[in-house]
């Protein structure tokens, strides 16, 4: 039995399902197709500690392997504040709120298309990081 491919926003809903179910916080999924040729959208989802964050990594990667689906690569394993799943239509940041603020990935791909799952209160455009004042203090 042949498994067939899965697409760009079936893997979004995949991810997002799987990082809902280890209960990652303020999940965000940013339609980049527009604005990148590498991949078509970044999922960006913050963990409470490095152990979550690891629990994450693996949910995400048995639930997208079950599909048919191979990573095709993943960076910060372990003790690391970020990890990085490559899906190849979609990337996957799992961050600690710490690396997520400094970071600011949103920030960077600010002009992408946005949405949101969950509440999103942290990163949402109301709630301005203390990161980002502390840039604009400096202009």
């Amino acid at each position: 039995m042949t498994k067939q491919k899965i697409n760009g926003e079936e893997l979004v809903e995949l991810t997002k399902a799987a990082l809902e179910d280890v209960k990652a916080q303020d999940i965000q999924v940013i339609d980049v197709r527009d604005k990148h040729s590498l991949t078509d959208y970044m999922i960006i989802a913050t963990g409470t500690s490095n152990r979550q964050i690891n629990a994450m990594l693996e949910k995400v990667r048995e639930a997208v392997k079950a599909k048919g689906a191979q990573p095709l690569g993943e960076e910060g394993k372990g003790d690391s504040d970020w990890v990085l799943l490559d899906l190849n239509d979609v990337i996957v940041h799992m961050m600690t709120a710490a690396a997520r603020q400094f970071y600011d990935l949103e920030r960077l791909w600010l002009g992408a298309e946005q949405s949101r799952a969950g509440d999103g209160k942290h990163h949402s455009p109301e709630n301005v990081h203390e990161y980002s004042d502390k840039l604009r203090d400096r202009e």
